[in-house]
C-alpha cells in the first residue's frame, strides 16, 4: 500500500477501507431481517430529517399559536413539551407522528412490530437529549431507536 491508498482509505473512513480490502457488511438492515429496499426497508436519513422537521416546525407553531404570545425561549421550551407528548402519544398508539406519516415512515418495535407506550416515551427522551439520535449503527439507526429496540421503516 502507498501513501496515497493509506491517506485515501483514511478520508473515505473505515467502512470503504474495509469494503475495497473484500469485507461485506450488507445492506442497511440486513441484520434486522428487513428488506433492502420497499415498504419495511430501513428509513434513510433525508426522510427522517425532513420528518423531524416537519414535527418541530408543528409543535412550534402550536407552542407560539396557542401558548405564548411571542417567539422566545419560553416557547422554545413549550414546543419541546409539545414534541415529546406528540411523539409519546402517537408513537405509542399508531406507530408515526404526523411528519413520519407525511414522509412515509414508521416506527416499529424489533421484536413485537407495534411500538407501547414505555419504548416510545424512553425513545423520545432520548431523541429531545439530540445526542443519542446523532449516534449512528451501521444499520443507520441511532442510539435512541437502539436503546429503545425500535426501528424506523418506510411504510
Amino acid at each position: 500500500m502507498d501513501k496515497r491508498q493509506a491517506i485515501g482509505s483514511w478520508l473515505s473512513g473505515p467502512r470503504e477501507a474495509a469494503e475495497a480490502a473484500g469485507v461485506d457488511f450488507g445492506y442497511r438492515g440486513e441484520q434486522l431481517g428487513l428488506p433492502e429496499e420497499g415498504s419495511g426497508s430501513i428509513a434513510r436519513p433525508g426522510r427522517r430529517l425532513g420528518a423531524l422537521a416537519v414535527d418541530w416546525g408543528l409543535c412550534l407553531l402550536i407552542a407560539y399559536g396557542l401558548i405564548t404570545d411571542g417567539y422566545d425561549q419560553v416557547t422554545s421550551n413549550w414546543a419541546l413539551l409539545i414534541f415529546f407528548l406528540l411523539h409519546v402519544l402517537t408513537l405509542g398508539t399508531i406507530g408515526f407522528t404526523p411528519g413520519k406519516r407525511l414522509f412515509g415512515l414508521r416506527v416499529v418495535a424489533q421484536d413485537t412490530g407495534t411500538v407501547n407506550p414505555w419504548r416510545a416515551a424512553v425513545r423520545t427522551a432520548l431523541l429531545c437529549l439530540a445526542i443519542p439520535a446523532l449516534v449512528w449503527d451501521r444499520d443507520g439507526r441511532g442510539l435512541h431507536d437502539r436503546l429503545a429496540r425500535t426501528v424506523e421503516v418506510r411504510i
